[in-house]
C-alpha cells in the first residue's frame, strides 16, 4: 500500500561532505520511512559532495548551485519544491538527538493549529549530551532557529519567502515578523531535541569571523528598517554599533571594527530593497511582539 509523504527533511550544504556523511548516517531510520522524502541542496560546493550523495544516497532529491548563492537561497529553492504537509530544516552539522521526532512534531501541529512553526532544543557540542532530558516547556517565542525547525507548509505559502538578498542570517527574524503580522505562531518544541556539532569557542578563531560578524549585524540592522516602527530605529541602531564597540572594539577585536564599516556600506546599499520590502509594524503590534519570549537557541542539560 502507497503511504503519503509526510515530511520532507531539507538540508543544504557547502564543501562540508564528512558532516553531511555523519548527519545522513545519524538520520537514516527517519530517510527509511516511506512517509518522509529528503531533499539536499548542494550550494556550490567543490568536494565532491554531489557525487558522493548520488552515489550512496540515489533515493534523495539532490539539487545543485552550480556557484554558491548563499544559504537562504538554497533554503528557498528546497522549500519550494515541498510537496508534503510538513518541511523540517537541519544544517548539514546536526541531528536528531530525540529517537522519535515525527510523531512528536505531529501530534503538535495537530494540537495547536495556529501555529506555523516550531524550533527545537538545541543542545551545541561535538559530542551528544550526558543528559536528554529538560524541564523546558512548550511556549510562543519570536523567532526559531534556522537550522533546526519545522514548518507548516500552509503558513510558509502565507508568507514571503525568505530574503535571499541577506544571503545569510537574519532569515527567521524576517519570516517571524511576516507570520506575526499573519497571526501565526512560533513556538519552541524542547520534546524534540538535536545535536549541533559545533564547538562555539573556535569560531571567533575562524577565519570567517569578521564576515559571519558583518553580516549578521546588516541583517539586524535590515530588520530595523523593514519591520519596526520609525521611532524605534535610531536607538535599535545606536545600542548595536555601541556594544559591538564597547565588547568588542575597543578591547583590541579590530576584526569588528571592519565588519561594523562593512555593514553600514552594506545597509545604505540595500535601501532600496528595504523600501520594497517592509512591511512596518504598528506601535501596539510592536509592543505585543517585544512581550513574546525571546528565541531559546542554547540548551545547556
Amino acid at each position: 500500500m502507497h503511504i503519503q509523504k509526510k515530511f520532507s527533511i531539507l538540508i543544504t550544504t557547502k564543501n562540508r561532505k564528512d558532516d553531511l556523511s555523519f548527519t545522513l548516517h545519524k538520520i537514516q531510520h527517519l530517510l527509511d520511512r516511506e512517509d518522509v522524502s529528503c531533499i539536499i541542496c548542494d550550494d556550490g560546493s567543490t568536494d565532491g559532495t554531489h557525487l558522493f550523495i548520488e552515489k550512496n544516497y540515489p533515493e534523495i532529491r539532490l539539487i545543485r548551485n552550480k556557484k554558491s548563492e548563499g544559504l537562504i537561497y538554497s533554503r528557498n529553492r528546497m522549500m519550494d519544491l515541498v510537496t508534503t504537509d510538513f518541511a523540517i530544516s537541519i544544517d548539514d552539522d546536526l541531528h536528531f538527538v530525540t529517537n522519535n521526532p515525527l510523531e512528536i512534531i505531529e501530534k503538535a501541529f495537530d494540537e495547536n493549529p495556529n501555529v506555523a512553526l516550531f524550533s527545537f532544543r538545541i543542545y551545541w557540542n561535538l559530542e551528544e549530551p550526558k543528559i536528554t532530558s529538560c524541564n523546558d516547556v512548550l511556549h510562543q517565542m519570536k523567532s526559531f532557529a534556522g537550522g533546526a525547525n519545522v514548518w507548516r507548509m500552509s503558513a510558509w505559502r502565507d508568507v514571503p519567502d525568505y530574503p535571499s538578498w541577506f544571503v545569510f542570517y537574519g532569515e527567521e527574524d524576517f519570516a517571524s515578523f511576516q507570520l506575526f503580522k499573519k497571526q501565526w505562531k512560533i513556538y519552541y518544541l524542547p520534546n524534540v531535541l538535536v545535536n549541533h556539532r559545533v564547538d562555539l569557542k573556535s569560531r571567533k578563531n575562524n577565519t570567517d569571523y569578521s564576515l559571519r560578524l558583518q553580516r549578521s549585524l546588516r541583517s539586524g540592522w535590515y530588520l530595523y528598517f523593514l519591520f519596526y516602527p520609525f521611532k524605534t530605529i535610531p536607538k535599535k541602531i545606536t545600542y548595536s554599533v555601541w556594544m559591538q564597540l564597547k565588547l568588542r572594539v575597543f578591547k583590541g577585536d579590530f576584526k569588528a571594527l571592519k565588519a561594523l564599516f562593512l555593514a553600514t556600506i552594506d545597509l545604505i546599499f540595500a535601501f532600496p530593497k528595504i523600501i520594497r520590502n517592509s512591511n512596518r509594524l504598528s506601535a501596539k503590534e510592536y509592543k505585543i511582539y517585544q512581550e513574546l519570549e525571546d528565541t531559546k537557541l542554547y540548551w545547556k542539560p
